[in-house]
């Protein structure tokens, strides 16, 4: 996957100032929305990635202003930025860090009931699989080689930045938490209830 390097990053003390004044940007939160109802920035949107891929061209007539794209540290984000790109949304920005820097540096989070972030899960779903077929193979030849495949598959994952496990982990119940369909995202937007 080839991504855009030339989108601004915005740290989050500069994502501070613009959001106190109370007309900053819009802020549009790409994780599962099980991770954005545990912790997100106050007045953040959450358009999934997938729901954000899927619907970039409808999305793009409810975002005439300045976006800024932020997920838990900013990779997802990048993606996010690409999609909307290619729809032609031209005044996109990155939360540089994604919501792990913007809470390091003391920014404040709406916090919901506590869960693992996605990236949390993928590790405990690698790590088991690794260390069951490891220990299973010593009693089983050849099975050994399902945690090959699987470091394999994490390889992949850091060169392309994307992650299977992570978007199959994400469509689980866990992960959706409320609906955020397109018409769910849009009466966000445009402020209604």
């Amino acid at each position: 996957m080839n991504l855009r390097t030339d989108t601004p990053l915005l740290g989050p003390a500069a994502l501070r100032d613009l959001t106190r004044s109370g007309g900053g940007p819009r802020l549009l939160d790409v994780r599962t929305p099980g991770e954005f109802r545990t912790a997100h920035i106050t007045g953040s949107y959450n358009v999934p990635l997938d729901t954000l891929r899927e619907h970039r061209a409808e999305l793009r007539h409810h975002l005439d202003e300045d976006v800024i794209l932020i997920c838990r540290s900013d990779a997802r984000a990048a993606q996010a930025e690409q999609a909307l790109a290619e729809a032609g949304l031209p005044n996109l920005r990155i939360l540089d860090g994604g919501v792990l820097a913007w809470e390091t540096a003391g920014g404040p989070l709406t916090r919901g009931p506590k869960r693992w972030d996605l990236e949390r899960q993928v590790r405990l779903i690698a790590g088991v699989l690794v260390l069951v077929t490891g220990v299973a193979g010593l009693f089983v030849p050849g099975l050994h080689l399902i945690g090959t495949a699987a470091g394999a598959g994490l390889t992949i994952a850091a060169l392309t930045n994307t992650c299977a496990i992570g978007m199959l982990l994400s469509k689980l119940p866990y992960n959706r938490g409320p609906r955020t369909d397109l018409d769910t995202v849009v009466t966000a937007l445009r402020g209604t209830t």
